[in-house]
């Protein structure tokens, strides 16, 4: 689904997009938006992964 048809259903306008990105960027700073974001895609693709039946989590053994 388009995350634009999304806001428009909510009712929000570009101004209030804007405002809210604003206050977002005042709260957390320029440095904390990317790690947050780093962290939101990881967890987004462990989910993905474990809906999959697939496991990051088993790591290969090493051979001495």
């Amino acid at each position: 689904m388009n995350t634009l048809a999304i806001l428009g259903f909510m009712g929000l306008g570009t101004t209030e997009l804007i405002v809210i990105l604003v206050v977002v960027l005042l709260l957390f700073g320029g440095r904390k938006i990317p790690e947050f974001m780093k962290g939101l895609g990881k967890g987004i693709k462990e989910f993905k992964d474990a809906s999959k039946g697939k496991s990051s989590d088993a790591a290969p053994e090493k051979q001495d």
